[in-house]
């Protein structure tokens, strides 16, 4: 399956160690970020992720909102166009309901975003830049960056906008 995030690529791959193991590769212009999903603490965002990423619904989107010392955002269709004043607002045209787990909102994760509804994530997630426990519980955990965490600092390093829009 393909997922093109600021002319990335996602690559989903299993691993021969367990059965229970998922990943995926996000190639970026800043190197290939190694995923592995939890599809055992939140089983409906990691197919739903995987579902659009093999739709071709990311082709394309950017990394809208880069916020130094906290996330990087992807994942809106609306980032393919040249208004950035819609960033952030698109979707799939469906939801699905929070799976809180354990997982912690340290470096690395990624979670899913969402409105001030609790069960309103869609297609849009975040990548951990730095631990942040107050987002423990309040969103879903359902992968990590593994393998390359570099390219997510190179993203989040980006010069942006009064908006967190990078400005590249």
């Amino acid at each position: 399956m393909m997922l093109d995030l600021n002319a990335t690529t996602f690559t989903e791959q299993t691993s021969s160690d367990s059965e229970n193991e998922e990943y995926g590769v996000i190639e970026t212009k800043f190197g290939k970020m190694i995923i592995r999903f939890f599809p055992n603490e939140a089983p409906v965002h990691v197919e739903n992720f995987k579902k659009l990423a093999r739709e071709g619904f990311y082709d394309e989107t950017t990394f809208h909102r880069v916020i130094p010392g906290f996330m990087i955002q992807g994942g809106d269709p609306l980032s393919k166009d040249e208004d950035r004043t819609n960033d952030g607002t698109g979707g799939p045209g469906y939801t699905i309901n929070a799976e809180f787990n354990s997982k912690r909102h340290s470096r690395g994760i990624l979670s899913m975003a969402r409105s001030q509804d609790v069960n309103s994530a869609g297609s849009q997630f975040f990548i951990m830049v730095k631990d942040n426990s107050a987002l423990d519980g309040q969103y879903t955990v359902f992968g990590e960056v593994i393998e390359n965490i570099e390219a997510v600092d190179s993203i989040v390093s980006q010069s942006r906008d009064s908006g967190d829009n990078p400005l590249e």
